[in-house]
């Protein structure tokens, strides 16, 4: 049987996920309290039902707070019952989660007359960190529309069945704000720019041109040798600590050029070592 729990800031379409995921096969459950996931669990599992191998459940921030912080044995007893499971956490900065809210006129579970949405948020964060500590997957939501989500889900789901670690190559630019579910950022706004060069301004990090007048720098070979060195030292801790997912994020001014260049430089190595890759520039159409 394989459990996937969803928990997000409200406003971060968890709903879309959900969604996305019983169109994949699963059945999902939202808003289920947290007192009941155990039994949930263990009543899914005694039930022998092959429509109920793959299940999703929602849980949110209106569960008691010392259910929440109870997760943690919550997840032990899981494990006990043989049950796999992973937890995928789903957020947004708060200006984007304020301005959904605004544009949908829908009500924050924490928000009323003595608290605004304002200062809603930040406490639904505070109460949610035992959930957003124990998460195998952080998605943040903020430069994602729906279809890009559930492409997002899909594949990462597809992925997680193989139990083999995912390793996703994420380029940004650092001027539309750092990625919120990277596990490593590297900044490469040290290299030389080809926005500079006018004939290259237009193009991105995919095209020729732009690679050919970035290797013609040896310190830029050397950075990438670098990031590889320490990512192969690395990835087999995570491996061990037996994570399914890994993001890389490579980071430059606009996120068109460089960063573009080295996150497929990076994803090409290791899918030579037979490993399970996703590229994504976040910045590019």
């Amino acid at each position: 049987m394989k459990l996937v729990i969803t928990n997000e800031l409200s406003g971060s379409r968890k709903s879309v996920a959900l969604n996305a995921l019983e169109d994949f096969g699963y059945y999902c459950i939202d808003n289920l309290p947290t007192f009941m996931l155990s039994s949930l669990a263990e009543g899914l599992t005694k039930s022998n039902n092959e429509r109920f191998q793959l299940t999703a459940v929602g849980i949110d921030a209106r569960n008691p707070t010392a259910k929440l912080d109870s997760i943690s044995t919550l997840l032990q007893t899981l494990k006990e019952q043989g049950i796999s499971y992973e937890i995928i956490f789903f957020e947004a900065q708060d200006e984007t989660l304020i301005k959904r809210f605004s544009e949908t006129r829908r009500r924050h579970p924490l928000s009323g007359e003595e608290h605004p949405l304002a200062e809603a948020i930040p406490q639904e964060r505070k109460l949610l960190a035992p959930l957003l500590n124990a998460a195998d997957l952080h998605i943040d939501t903020i430069h994602t529309n729906r279809h890009e989500l559930r492409q997002i889900i899909s594949s990462r789901i597809s992925d997680s069945t193989k139990q083999e670690l995912s390793l996703l190559f994420e380029s940004f630019g650092f001027k539309h704000a750092v990625p919120r579910d990277a596990y490593f950022v590297y900044d490469v706004r040290c290299l030389p720019n080809p926005h500079w060069q006018q004939s290259l301004r237009p193009l991105t990090g995919k095209d020729g041109a732009v690679a050919e007048f970035l290797e013609g720098y040896d310190w830029v070979t050397q950075l990438k040798e670098d990031i590889i060195s320490f990512l192969e030292n690395w990835i087999p801790c995570f491996e061990a600590d037996r994570r399914n997912y890994l993001t890389i994020a490579i980071g430059c001014t606009g996120g068109q050029h460089r960063s573009v260049y080295l996150a497929e430089q990076l994803a090409a190595h290791f899918q030579e070592q037979s490993r399970q890759i996703q590229i994504r520039h976040r910045e590019l159409p």
